[in-house]
């Protein structure tokens, strides 16, 4: 039975299938997540550890490689990457796009809870701490919070306790961080002088703020059936009541305060962290999103409410938003819309210029909205995002399901014309083009098949795209076969010469009936011209292929084309003498630059590092202001170059680095890695240097370049055990005097606050101090000091003193401590007696060396990666060649090696995965047609048009100076698909008139391609101007969408120019051999039948 008249016999059914497709597709249109580019994020998690006092190194050492070890053994981790700083570690951890984020999160804490026995006792600030992580490693919107009236410290208060949760529990953020500020805390800030006066040990100190902080369950008492609560004034809360605090008794009667001893006030716990928004000083929200998130929903999220959270902070709080990266993703989305409308006009103006009949049009023009629609309901079904590359995806489709439909209309027509009445030509057209439809159809699909399985970003980018052209393709093809024959039967206009004739209609149909002819007659003409010189016509396909190869090579590659979202990062980095004072000085001032330029808005500033900040610009919309280069080059100018730090500015819409550290500041990063840090590190300035002076690279940046001055202290270890004086003691004395101990948690009913301890600014400041810190030999927890969760070590006494003895002691010297007081006991642990102070330099020695500021590991190797952008002019490959140069040149060390990863590294992936995967599309697509049209030979016929597409695409981006990308790589495959199909229209026909017309080869591929010439004219026509639309936008995702057009546009010009005459030569070519082929099996066959006959048999014969 012929498939297509169930059709046409049945229209109701067939209109009710059809809106069904339709309408599945708009029920899922609201429910598709929107973004900016295909959910294209690996797996990421980040792993964050605090250490404060920490030196990089010994962190690295403690902490960032035991975890490492730990996190290392989890199932499907592809790389590990870790970010040591002072008194931080950040790990980073990427699996594989297949592990599910959940249960990778889950192992990851199972490996973190693991570690504990691993990690320092006592000295982290809190348990590791593990996130999900956006895959670019940007955040999605930043939020700052100022005050004219309250101090930083209640500021941080209402942006962690009240802020923070409202954004984080918005569905789809993976992480909220705080930063300019820190947690408050009391801060005792130590004065050495009077301690020695007094013979007071830090230890001592340490062990009284502890003991007068006390939050431990009291119990109840029960009287009578009545049970009361016991509760007490346990806890000291403002440093107010810390001051008058006794830490020990001298002189018999004299009690020593810690006001005595020590500045004590209200402030933060971290001092090193400072954040501005356009000048004032505020406190950032930085919210990261999670893998696969959806942009645009995190920040409708945060935006729903924020007016009533505005409500319950308190008046003088302000929040300002300083970066919504869901700006630029909505416009760009609303530009391919309009885009995707002006395509489907376009292309219903061309159908309706070739029919020139209203009811004719609309018969394959129905076909786009309800294809379109129902590839929409298979993205949702395949949960893809609406992002740019899948509405470019529907632009381009637009040609392609609008082609079945012209394709079968056309053919139908033909024989209205003939004379058949509509149902019967509906029948007979359909069945007769049904099998072309197929053919064409899996064979576009075959082209996408190989690209499916591509790896890395990529392949995620290439999944999405494909599966959604693969949709469409094949709701197109059954709309052309099931829909179109049945409103052909019905609805088709055939102008048989009585159409108008008068008036503006009648000249436009007239002219375009006389175009039209005469464009046949011309392509008849030069065909009869061709076919007499087909070895000429031949030579352009080896040159074509020779010219694409060619091409490729020579071509300026990136990844993904460089975008302008109105964004633009900045980061200055200092070196290891600059004090953070002088990095924030420098923030400000270069903020109040930017913030001077005409097409800047807003500035937001923030550094929780001591030698670093980072600057974010929002600027005008991409309408109302110069290009984003032009603006980086201003802003460039503008900024004066001081001694000590570099300050770098990118285009924050250029390629990304992925889930690795924001330190890196360039589109592309090479990675050098060693088992030894040494070599690693003083190979990175020779190279760098080296790199820096071909002035070839700008933004060159790694975060291990600058190296810190480190006081290195040597213990002497027979003279401390003289003193009775252990390593534990001096590392407890040092880090009390400079590495901001946490000595107590100050419980409140919505956060905790700190107690912290360390020497004065003064004193810590300067280096020669360390000759100064004074290590008391009795030192340890003082009695009753025992409030602490930290372990300490305490100077060995002589002599045997029994457990009990000790406690004894302790007991005595407590109550005489309170005695003497004259009041009741504050809770503190106190000494009576003047303690033994010996300085360090007596019992070490103190060296000064250059150590690094951040300690990096990759694949547990050290690390060090260069982040960098190609200057003007310079292509990727000579980039790429320059670095390996580089290597070479300046005699890396042994053992150190190098590769390229995140954009750099995908690119040069990228280009070869796209190689092996086109060549296997090639292979599919031989295979496909071979079995659908059961030949050898004619599947070569209709893949030689493919060469002409590929150097149409190159002629086209280099004309519009667009390098080749992993879009222009999409344009070529679509191309591929646009071209084949046309060729598969004229071999069709020529191999039916062939083999059942009786045709010669020659009569017949020249009665196919004039047939022919106007369905593929019209499906030529209608691919190119849907690509137009791509071409011609200017607004946000236009640098994405442009490489496409172009692509796609200058393929159609260039293919259709060749392959017009080309197909037919290589059909006949082909022909020819297969006829020759034929021959020779034959003549073999019968030379092995002669050979196989019996003697006697070939004498008769």
């Amino acid at each position: 039975m012929n498939f297509c008249r169930f059709f046409i016999d049945r229209p109701v059914a067939t209109i009710l299938m059809s809106l069904a497709i339709f309408m599945a597709g708009v029920i899922c249109y609201p429910l598709l997540p929107v973004a900016t580019m295909p959910d294209a994020t690996t797996t990421n998690i980040m792993v964050v550890a605090s250490q404060p006092g920490a030196d990089p190194q010994q962190m690295a050492t403690s902490v960032t490689t035991p975890l490492e070890r730990r996190l290392g053994s989890i199932a499907d981790v592809k790389s590990i990457e870790s970010d040591t700083s002072q008194g931080q570690a950040q790990i980073f951890i990427e699996f594989s796009s297949s592990r599910n984020i959940d249960g990778a999160l889950r192992d990851v804490q199972a490996a973190l809870r693991a570690a504990r026995s691993d990690l320092p006792t006592g000295t982290l600030d809190d348990d590791p701490q593990a996130f999900k992580l956006d895959g670019s490693g940007f955040p999605v919107y930043l939020l700052s919070v100022t005050t004219d009236q309250l101090t930083q410290a209640e500021l941080y208060d209402v942006a962690n306790i009240q802020v923070k949760p409202y954004l984080a529990k918005v569905k789809g953020v993976g992480r909220v961080e705080v930063v300019g500020s820190s947690n408050p805390a009391v801060r005792v800030e130590l004065n050495p002088g009077p301690l020695y006066k007094w013979g007071i040990g830090l230890e001592n100190i340490r062990s009284a703020l502890a003991s007068a902080n006390a939050f431990t369950p009291k119990g109840f008492i029960d009287s009578h059936g009545t049970r009361m609560l016991l509760s007490t004034n346990d806890q000291a809360v403002k440093a107010s009541e810390y001051r008058d605090l006794i830490v020990g008794y001298r002189n018999g009667l004299y009690p020593v305060r810690l006001k005595d001893v020590a500045n004590v006030y209200d402030g933060v716990q971290d001092v090193y962290q400072t954040s501005y928004i356009n000048g004032h000083r505020a406190i950032t929200l930085i919210v990261s999103g999670q893998p696969h998130a959806n942009t645009v929903a995190i920040v409708d999220g945060i935006n729903a409410n924020l007016d009533k959270l505005r409500e319950g902070l308190p008046g003088s709080v302000k929040l300002t938003v300083g970066l919504d990266t869901s700006r630029s993703v909505r416009a760009a989305l609303d530009d391919a819309r309009d885009a995707l409308i002006i395509s489907v006009i376009l292309v219903v103006l061309v159908i309706l210029l070739f029919f020139r009949r209203v009811m004719t049009t609309v018969i394959p023009a129905v076909t786009v909205p309800i294809a379109l629609s129902g590839t929409l309901a298979a993205m949702a079904y395949f949960n893809f995002t609406l992002d740019v590359l899948s509405l470019m995806s529907l632009t381009i489709a637009v040609g392609f399901v609008v082609d079945d439909a012209i394709v079968v209309l056309e053919n139908i027509a033909r024989h209205i014309e003939d004379g058949m009445d509509h149902y019967e030509a509906s029948i007979v057209g359909s069945s007769e083009i049904g099998f072309t439809v197929l053919s064409i159809s899996a064979s576009l699909v075959a082209v996408f098949i190989p690209l499916l399985f591509l790896p890395g970003t990529a392949g995620s980018i290439m999944f999405e795209f494909c599966m959604t052209m693969i949709s469409a393709i094949v709701i197109s093809m059954w709309l052309s076969l099931t829909l179109t024959p049945m409103m052909c039967a019905r609805m088709l206009e055939i102008d048989h010469g009585t159409g108008p004739r008068k008036g503006l209609t009648g000249a436009i149909v007239r002219f375009t009936e006389a175009g039209l002819d005469g464009l046949v007659r011309l392509y008849a003409r030069s065909m009869h011209w061709c076919l007499r010189h087909t070895i000429l016509m031949g030579l352009t396909l080896p040159l074509s292929f020779i010219l694409l190869v060619g091409s490729v090579i020579v071509m300026p590659k990136e990844f993904i084309p460089e975008q302008d979202i109105s964004l633009i990062g900045s980061r200055i980095q200092g070196d290891a003498t600059m004090s953070f004072d002088e990095i924030d000085r420098r923030l400000r001032a270069v903020g109040a630059i930017v913030q001077r330029d005409p097409d800047v808005t807003s500035t937001t500033i923030f550094s929780n590092d001591k030698n670093s900040g980072q600057l974010y610009l929002h600027l005008k919309e991409k309408s109302e202001r110069a290009p984003v280069a032009t603006v980086l080059a201003r802003i460039r100018k503008a900024v004066p170059v001081e001694p000590g730090a570099d300050v770098m500015f990118w285009n924050v819409g250029g390629n990304s680095q992925g889930g690795s550290s924001q330190k890196n500041t360039g589109a592309y990063r090479y990675v050098l890695r060693s088992e030894d840090i040494a070599s690693l590190t003083g190979y990175l300035p020779k190279m760098l240097g080296a790199l820096r002076a071909s002035g070839q690279l700008v933004n060159l940046s790694s975060a291990t370049e600058s190296q810190s001055i480190a006081a290195y202290v040597t213990v002497h270890r027979d003279t401390e055990a003289r003193y009775g004086i252990t390593p534990q003691l001096i590392q407890n004395v040092l880090y009390d005097s400079y590495g901001q101990t946490i000595v107590s948690t100050i419980h409140l009913p919505l956060t905790t606050h700190r107690v912290v301890m360390v020497l004065g600014p003064q004193y810590r400041t300067d280096p020669n101090m360390l000759h100064q810190v004074w290590i008391s030999t009795s030192a340890g927890t003082a009695a009753g000091g025992v409030a602490s969760n930290l372990i300490r070590a305490k100077a060995s006494t002589s002599g045997t003193e029994s457990t009990f003895a000790s406690l004894a002691t302790a007991s005595i010297q407590n109550s005489l401590a309170n005695q003497i007081s004259g009041n009741s006991s504050s809770g503190a642990a106190v000494s009576s007696s003047t303690e033994k102070m010996i300085p360090l330099e007596n019992v070490a020695s103190i060296l000064w060396k250059q150590q690094p500021l951040d300690v990096t590991h990759r694949s547990g190797y050290y690390s060090t990666a260069i982040s960098f952008d190609l200057a003007p002019g310079v292509t990727y490959a000579q980039g790429v060649q320059l670095i390996q140069d580089t290597l070479k040149n300046t005699h890396a060390p042994e053992g150190v090696l190098g590769e390229f990863t995140g954009t750099a590294g995908d690119t040069t992936k990228v280009m070869i995965n796209a190689l092996l995967a086109f060549a296997a599309a090639i292979a599919v697509m031989y295979i496909v047609l071979g079995i659908l049209y059961e030949s050898l030979i004619h599947p070569i016929t209709i893949l030689s048009t493919l060469p002409s597409a590929g150097i149409g695409a190159i002629i086209g981006l280099w004309c519009f100076g667009m390098p080749f990308s992993v879009v222009a790589v999409i344009g070529i495959i679509l191309l591929t698909g646009i071209v084949k199909k046309n060729a598969i229209l004229v071999i069709d026909f020529a191999i039916h008139a062939e083999r059942h017309d009786g045709l010669s080869p020659k009569d017949a591929i020249f009665k196919a391609s004039i047939t022919r010439f106007r369905p593929i004219l019209m499906t030529s026509l209608a691919a190119a101007l849907g690509a137009v639309p791509l071409i011609i936008g200017h607004g946000y995702g236009s640098e994405m969408r442009a490489p496409l057009g172009v692509s796609v546009l200058g393929g159609m010009i260039v293919s259709q120019l060749l392959t017009l005459y080309t197909t037919p030569i290589v059909y006949l070519w082909m022909d020819a051999i297969g006829k020759w082929v034929r021959r020779m099996m034959l003549r073999i066959g019968k030379l092995f039948q002669h050979r196989a006959m019996p003697g006697s048999m070939q004498n008769q014969s």
